[in-house]
């Protein structure tokens, strides 16, 4: 069974995109950039626009009944591979170990000039039927 998942508000919704989908026990989670409520890239930099991608994965994951625990496998867009140490870091603040499989990736652009990281993620649901 394949399940959407939303939270409020979703920014995804007047793209036809989902933010993400839950499917027999798993939870993969579309791309979360360091935008605040508002839509807008929040200010303050490479690590202020990690930790609001943070914490929208975070969102989503709790919104498909997981959490960054669960996490296995993440995959991280930067314009910067310059970043690469402020990733590291980030990614000491948010996951432990064991630590999910890991992509880091440098593109040339996000779906907005001012975003700088963007963040999916595939996660273990608990307790999901089927598992």
């Amino acid at each position: 069974m394949i399940e959407r998942v939303t939270t409020q508000p979703d920014p995804y919704e007047p793209f036809l995109l989902s933010q993400g989908i839950k499917a027999n026990g798993w939870l993969f989670i579309s791309g979360q950039a360091g935008a605040g409520e508002n839509g807008k890239i929040v200010q303050g930099g490479f690590l202020a626009q990690g930790r609001q991608a943070f914490a929208n994965l975070r969102r989503a994951l709790e919104a498909g009944g997981a959490s960054l625990k669960d996490v296995v496998k993440v995959t991280i867009f930067v314009t910067d591979m310059g970043h690469f140490d402020d990733v590291v870091t980030l990614r000491r603040e948010f996951f432990a170990a064991p630590y999910p499989a890991d992509t880091i990736a440098e593109i040339r652009a996000l779906y907005t000039p001012d975003a700088m990281i963007e963040i999916e993620a595939i996660a273990v649901v608990p307790h999901a039927e089927g598992r």
